[in-house]
């Protein structure tokens, strides 16, 4: 399909390039060295709009500097780069009314005020009618469970409590994309869970398009159905989460516990023993899911022995985005 036969997509960016230049000393105090870094390096993908995508990658691969490129606080140095069919640069104040962004380390709340009160002043900026300001900001207070601390001071409220909030405020004028930056990060497991499933329902009802960019990789499997990987500046995977998994050869694993004790099941097709334990009546078996199934090799085992219980243990993505970094075929 011809680029012009394309449907709109909501972030499109091509050949996107940043540079910047820093001045080193040269060994003498009056002679400086000229440098060039390249945080990101002919960038090229496209989201389209109710997608949800996950952008990850090590500290200093150019994941902010992509964000403040997509938000139009940075100006490329080459490429292209449309959100939301806007130039985010030339358009900027546009931009601001139809995507949200959540920092998980800096706030667009008014630490010494009411929560209350951070929301009225935020529907005033995004120009609001009272009604409409008035229905969302109950819809998000209820969903994400905030009434009790309406009237609590910003700089009071945990960091679970404020999290939430900071996500509320990017949401209170509905935008079309929202831009999420460590939005979990330091929450305890219950307030993830809470958020995650908040972010989802405003996805399927609202048809939100979702980016996220994390280390956690519990936000990716739970929220995300694609996952960019970026590494120096240069997208280096680009596709489903189970796919990244494949593209470094993560396997997933079958735990099965057994009616009594086994020999060690070591040679059943297309699987490798991991662990044994209690003489053969908990193991583990790894196996490539391109190559076999859990029930074919479920199949395997209970030709052998008589199972119990068993449970599939998926790839760890933390484990798998290391070995994608650590990989040389890229």
């Amino acid at each position: 399909m011809a680029d012009s036969e394309l449907p709109e997509a909501i972030i499109d960016i091509r050949e996107l390039t940043r540079e910047f230049i820093l001045y080193r000393k040269n060994g003498h105090r009056w002679r400086r060295r000229r440098e060039i870094l390249t945080a990101v390096d002919r960038m090229t993908f496209r989201i389209d709009r109710g997608a949800a995508v996950g952008y990850i990658g090590a500290n200093g691969a150019g994941k902010s500097t992509t964000i403040k490129m997509l938000t139009g606080i940075l100006v490329p140095t080459a490429g292209t780069v449309r959100t939301c069919g806007l130039e985010p640069v030339r358009r900027r104040r546009d931009l601001a009314a139809r995507i949200g962004v959540v920092f998980g380390q800096r706030s667009q709340l008014w630490w010494d005020l009411p929560l209350r009160e951070s929301f009225s002043i935020l529907a005033a900026i995004h120009r609001l009618e009272p009604d409409v300001a008035r229905k969302r900001t109950h819809e998000l207070v209820e969903q994400l469970e905030m009434a009790e601390t309406l009237d609590t001071p910003v700089r009071q409220l945990s960091l679970g409590q404020r999290m939430r909030a900071e996500v509320a405020a990017a949401l209170l004028h509905s935008p079309e994309l929202v831009i999420l930056d460590e939005p979990t990060i330091g929450l305890d497991v219950l307030s993830k869970q809470r958020l995650r499933e908040f972010l989802r329902a405003e996805r399927a009802d609202r048809g939100t398009t979702l980016l996220l960019t994390t280390h956690d990789m519990g936000d990716i499997e739970r929220l995300c159905d694609r996952v960019l990987v970026v590494d120096r500046g240069s997208l280096v995977y680009d596709g489903s989460v189970n796919g990244l998994a494949v593209r470094v050869g993560a396997r997933r694993v079958l735990a099965v516990d057994l009616a009594e004790p086994t020999g060690d099941l070591d040679n059943l097709p297309g699987a490798e023993l991991l662990t044994s334990e209690g003489d053969g009546i908990r193991q583990r078996l790894a196996f490539d899911a391109e190559k076999t199934t859990a029930a074919q090799l479920l199949a395997a085992v209970s030709d052998r022995a008589v199972v119990r219980d068993l449970s599939i243990e998926e790839p760890d993505i933390e484990d798998v985005v290391r070995r994608i970094y650590e990989s040389a075929t890229w």
